[in-house]
């Protein structure tokens, strides 16, 4: 059996985010004066969600994320091929986020909005939600929208970002999106159903932006 791939995310080092590799995720940590602050984690989800969290959130905490068992993956069942799926990822190399929409059975895709600066994938998730609300409210669609996002599914269903992230001029921009967003889930209503994308089962969201 071939060694887990792992996610690495800096807090605090000369670069911060979500590194695929220990060699990036050294080089933003070693000799560094003061200290800094890294976790290894066993998903790109799990790694991008914890680090728009402070690190005391996971510090010596152990992430574990096991495979499915054949009967969980009987429960799970299939993905509605009818549907919508969104993601949002961010770039390391230019630190910038983004996120799109694509029609689940074919990846065509639908809506793509970014880059924006100084964002988490947190926010990126989030907005690409709201976004696929809007857009099957817009033209009247009727398909269930996916998202991989536990958090932006949470922060939806309370029609509020509860984001950590520091409102700054540089990131002004995707906090407009944020404030809008939020303005059209507090004065909207909406027959979609939002469901739980089972990356454990089916593989990436098919909105995923393929950066391993």
């Amino acid at each position: 059996m071939g060694k887990q791939k792992k996610w690495y995310v800096v807090w605090e080092g000369r670069k911060t985010g979500v590194f695929t590799t220990w060699a990036e995720c050294e080089k933003q940590i070693k000799g560094l004066k003061g200290g800094a602050k890294y976790k290894s984690f066993p998903s790109r989800a799990s790694a991008e969600n914890a680090f728009s969290d402070h690190f005391s959130e996971h510090y010596g905490k152990k992430t574990i994320e096991s495979p499915l068992s054949p009967a969980q993956l009987q429960k799970v069942g299939k993905p509605i091929k009818m549907s919508i799926a969104v993601d949002g990822a961010g770039n390391n190399q230019t630190g910038t986020v983004e996120y799109r929409g694509v029609f689940t059975e074919t990846n065509t895709e639908l809506f793509r909005k970014g880059p924006f600066k100084g964002g988490t994938n947190n926010l990126v998730e989030f907005l690409a939600l709201v976004h696929a609300l809007a857009y099957c409210k817009k033209h009247k669609i009727e398909y269930p929208v996916y998202s991989d996002s536990r958090t932006a599914m949470s922060w939806v269903r309370r029609k509020q970002c509860r984001s950590k992230k520091a409102r700054t001029n540089a990131n002004k921009e995707i906090y407009n999106l944020v404030d809008r967003a939020e303005f059209w889930l507090k004065n909207n209503s909406y027959g979609t159903t939002i469901l739980k994308w089972e990356t454990k089962a089916w593989g990436e969201i098919p909105a995923d932006f393929g950066r391993k």
